[in-house]
C-alpha cells in the first residue's frame, strides 16, 4: 500500500503544479488506471481471491467484485476512469470534465482511502 500511495502523491503533485501549465492527460490517466488496477489486485491477492492478469480495469473490476457484493463500493470510480479513457479513444475531450487530471488522481486516490480503511478494518495491515 506505500508503493501505490507514493504513485499517488506523484500524480498530486503533477496537478498541483502552476495553473495554466499543460498536463499530458492521456499519460495521467493510464498511471491513474493503473494505480486503480493494481489497488484491486493487491487487496484480491491478500484476501486469496485469484485475478486476472490484465490492463482491462473493467475486466479487472468483475474479478475483484465476484462473490462480496460490499466491494461493488469501487464500481463507480473504476467506471469513471473507463469514461475518461473511452472520451479521449473517441475524440470527445469535450464530454470530460473541467480539470479532468484532478479529477482522475482525485478517484486514484478515494479507491485508494477506501481499500487502505477496509483492510486497516479487516487488520490486514502490518
Amino acid at each position: 500500500m506505500a508503493d501505490i500511495d507514493a504513485r499517488i502523491r506523484l500524480l498530486e503533485a503533477v496537478i498541483a503544479g502552476p495553473e495554466g501549465r499543460e498536463i499530458d492527460f492521456d499519460a495521467l490517466l493510464a498511471q491513474a488506471s493503473g494505480i486503480a488496477g493494481d489497488l484491486m489486485t493487491a487487496y484480491a491477492h491478500h484476501a486469496g481471491k485469484p485475478m486476472p492478469e490484465t490492463r482491462d480495469l473493467l475486466e479487472t473490476l468483475r474479478a475483484f467484485v465476484k462473490g462480496d457484493p460490499s466491494l461493488n463500493a469501487v464500481r463507480d470510480n473504476v467506471r469513471e476512469l473507463v469514461y475518461y479513457r473511452n472520451c479521449l479513444e473517441m475524440g470527445k475531450t469535450d464530454a470530460l470534465p473541467v480539470r479532468p487530471a484532478h479529477m482522475a488522481v482525485r478517484t486514484a486516490r478515494h479507491l485508494y482511502l477506501y481499500l487502505y480503511t477496509r483492510c486497516s478494518q479487516e487488520h490486514r495491515l502490518p
